[in-house]
């Protein structure tokens, strides 16, 4: 390590007293040696304490390395055991001082505690853990990096002198410390897997920061042709294993999401979903980037109240139609969650049901024919506007739906039609968040579905004409209930249901005139207008 530096070499004395202490640790026997792991372990603990608060007032400081760990990697081969932490790490002024020119106040009171009998396990006590490094090791390497200072190498034999050299050329930590032991003959037994798991399940177990032990196997196995398949029955077996534990812990993992900015990405990770393409298999993230369409930019999916409620969605239609996969987000936390997320592995993720899907796939003869289309259908979109007044924010020819006559879409950054259901579910709702986050609703039309059609022709006739109205509200209130909406009054819409009956079977007596009469207005529409409101 030390023959890859570049930087200018500086030579310090040890402080008298950590001379002293040295030698005692290096020429006394003590039979407990095993207390160094601990020692260098809790220091470890303590620097990523020290970055972990600092990042709470400032986030860039994690910026350099945002995981927090230990990580303890044996090497056989060059007889050397490393303890790597990415915590605050140290200075190049903090080397000097802290490990080596000025004693700790404890420095002395262990010294004479160690000759007076006391356990070498004592030395955490005294806050010089670090130097119980030499009870197994004869030299020993530093390697560190500060936020606030480059990368510097601390070296010693503990012959009464250590080496500082600015690290130009080493392993980059980009934030951390790594401590490497170059073991004694006689203490090769801390290199063995076994015994370091031993220790730290001893005296480390209960550090917050996750420590992982770097493991290297090599087998050689000859394969016959029924252990061929075996991979294959492993793989299914852990897929099952997860399946049961996502059955379980989804709705934590999810929270997390939600809440832990920080490990947000990795958690994603862990995610699973059913799919337009995943039939009854949960699938992941990841596994729906590798099936992208080629030119796809984006992840899609849609919310709702359960499986069997949006995979006959009216929203999915084209996206299925041009092959797209789109993920099925049924749980309730789902909404919370993917409002966090955004985005995963460079790609957005965006809601089907929502402004702002774009599919940019036509060609240009089919674009042609779309504007075309738009143009004969600007008249009747005013006049389902007028009709459904404030109902709607805007009326527009849909490029999302293929055999449905419409559909209701939110803004963007509003809430959707199941987040609106969600949140109308709670009894103790912020009423003015509600008013404010469920977006107006803009209604998309099918220019190619037979009833728009009809529609437009007799709007054309006669916009005024009473079956026009009749029809345009019909048309709002299915859509609110296809579009995973809820309808304020029901009975109003089952009226309407029944009246257009009534004409489809030529039924026009006196009484069911009377039964009509009773009927709130069609042409008014103040009262239907309530199934906008959001309380």
């Amino acid at each position: 390590m030390a023959d890859v530096q570049m930087g200018e070499t500086e030579t310090f004395a040890f402080q008298a007293e950590i001379n002293q202490l040295l030698s005692l640790i290096i020429n006394t026997f003590y039979s407990n040696k095993e207390i160094f792991l601990r020692e260098l372990i809790s220091n470890a603990s303590d620097a990523l304490d020290k970055i972990r608060f600092e990042s709470l007032t400032d986030k860039s400081k994690l910026d350099a390395q945002p995981e927090l760990f230990i990580r303890l990697v044996p090497d056989k081969a060059n007889k050397t055991l490393s303890i790597i932490d990415s915590g605050i790490g140290m200075t190049k002024a903090d080397l000097v001082n802290n490990l080596g020119t000025i004693a700790r106040s404890g420095t002395k009171e262990f010294m004479e505690a160690l000759q007076a009998g006391a356990d070498v396990s004592m030395i955490g006590q005294f806050g010089v853990g670090f130097y119980s490094a030499y009870l197994v090791a004869e030299k020993v390497i530093v390697a560190t990096k500060h936020n606030d200072d480059e990368q510097y190498i601390w070296e010693s034999q503990a012959g009464g002198s250590f080496t500082v050299t600015r690290d130009t050329e080493g392993e980059q930590l980009g934030r951390g410390t790594k401590i490497t032991l170059f073991l004694k003959e006689d203490q090769l037994e801390y290199l063995e897997e076994r015994r370091i798991k031993d220790l730290v399940k001893k005296h480390s177990e209960f550090i917050s920061y996750p420590i992982y032990l770097w493991t290297e196997k090599t087998t050689e196995k000859e394969i016959s042709d029924d252990e061929e398949d075996e991979p294959k029955k492993e793989e299914e077996e852990n897929k099952e294993d997860y399946n049961k534990f996502y059955e379980a812990f989804s709705k934590n993992l999810k929270l997390g999401i939600h809440e832990d900015s920080q490990n947000r990405a990795k958690l994603a990770d862990l995610l699973r979903y059913y799919s337009t393409k995943s039939g009854d298999e949960l699938t992941s993230l990841k596994d729906y980037v590798t099936r992208m369409k080629e030119g796809q930019k984006d992840i899609y999916y849609i919310t709702g109240e359960s499986k069997k409620a949006v995979e006959n969605s009216p929203f999915l239609e084209r996206l299925k139609k041009k092959g797209y996969e789109v993920l099925y987000m049924v749980d309730a936390i789902d909404e919370y969650a993917v409002g966090q997320l955004k985005e995963y592995d460079g790609k957005k993720l965006v809601s089907a049901t929502k402004e702002g899907l774009k599919l940019d796939d036509d060609s240009e003869e089919e674009k042609k024919k779309k504007e075309e289309k738009k143009k004969s259908f600007e008249d009747l979109c005013k006049v389902i506007k007028d009709i459904l007044g404030d109902k709607v924010e805007k009326v527009v020819v849909s490029d999302r739906i293929v055999d449905s006559p419409c559909c209701l879409v939110t803004g963007e950054y509003g809430w959707s039609a199941n987040m609106e259901r969600i949140m109308k579910a709670q009894a103790l709702r912020d009423s003015s968040m509600s008013s404010y986050m469920s977006s107006k609703k803009t209604m998309e039309i099918n220019p190619d579905n037979g009833i728009m059609e009809e529609l437009r022709k007799r709007a054309e006739a006669d916009k005024n004409d009473k079956s026009v109205k009749d029809l345009v509200l019909l048309l709002f209130e299915t859509a609110l209930l296809t579009s995973g909406f809820s309808l304020d009054d029901p009975n109003t819409f089952a009226s309407r249901i029944h009246r257009m009956l009534k004409l489809g079977l030529s039924i026009d007596d006196a009484e069911d005139a009377g039964e009509d009469d009773d009927m709130p207005a069609l042409e008014e529409s103040n009262e239907e207008s309530k199934m906008e409101e959001v309380d």
